[in-house]
């Protein structure tokens, strides 16, 4: 299964040739935000409405290393969560968006 990892350019920037990826979120709520397909536009806009560009990590769940948990977040929604930094053989695609 796909999620989606959202993420500035100028972060992205710096671990892109690491073979670890960590979110600040990581620190701050415990886990890394992820999403469904579905969810992408919701949370672009919720969340990034004053970003010009970011970049969408594709992520294979079958590929992480680290746990992954879909729990109630945002308005009681279920999103998948990676309790734990995304190795990079698990990003399996990488997308620049214009917004």
């Amino acid at each position: 299964m796909l999620i989606y990892h959202i993420v500035l350019p100028s972060i992205w920037e710096e671990f892109k040739n690491k073979d670890v990826y960590e979110a600040d979120s990581l620190r701050s709520d415990g886990f890394i935000h992820c999403s469904f397909a579905e969810q992408l536009d919701a949370v672009l806009k919720r969340y990034y409405d004053d970003a010009d560009r970011v970049v969408v990590l594709s992520v294979d769940t079958e590929k992480l290393s680290s746990p992954l948990i879909q729990e109630p977040w945002t308005n009681n929604e279920v999103y998948p969560h990676i309790y734990g930094k995304i190795n990079r053989s698990a990003i399996v695609g990488i997308e620049a968006r214009e917004l």
